[in-house]
């Protein structure tokens, strides 16, 4: 439990850094960045809007797996991360990876679709991919978290 305690709090101020980062890059940079993108380039300005509604919510949902792990911190801390409010807040991060992945996704194929060259495409191609991996083998812990629950409440019955 000792090194629990020693990554704890940094895990917490990093992720308290990492949010607030978050929430300036949805309020001011990524809306500056697309304005300016118009600006620059006026055959593009029609991607202004939608640039901006979408890189907001892929931070959202970044932001949203923040708050869940924040939340499992906490569980994890308290010694209940077994318990069926861990299963609410690990269900939020698969929802927001699929979210995530599926955006991510639809602006890979925009992407494609319209590209000319193949570097750009192999690589929102890889992207995608290892967004899928990541999205799966969080749904595979989601998986073991309710193996190791369903055991331990065998264990707190047996004892």
């Amino acid at each position: 439990m000792k090194l629990l305690d020693r990554v704890m709090l940094p895990l917490r101020v990093l992720l308290v850094v990492f949010f607030v980062g978050l929430v300036f890059g949805q309020v001011v940079s990524l809306p500056g960045q697309f304005a300016h993108l118009a600006s620059e380039e006026p055959d593009l300005a029609y991607l202004r809007w939608p640039l901006t509604v979408w890189s907001i919510l892929e931070v959202l949902a970044v932001q949203v797996v923040v708050v869940c792990t924040w939340r499992l911190l906490s569980l994890v801390r308290a010694d209940r991360i077994f318990s069926e409010e861990a299963f609410r807040w690990v269900d939020g991060i698969v929802a927001a990876l699929a979210a995530g992945w599926a955006l991510f996704a639809s602006f890979a194929a925009y992407v494609i679709a319209r590209s000319d060259e193949p570097g750009t495409p192999i690589l929102l191609i890889g992207m995608t991919l290892a967004a899928g991996v990541a999205l799966l083998v969080m749904v595979v812990m989601r998986a073991l978290l309710h193996q190791a629950t369903a055991l331990r409440l065998d264990l707190d019955g047996v004892i």
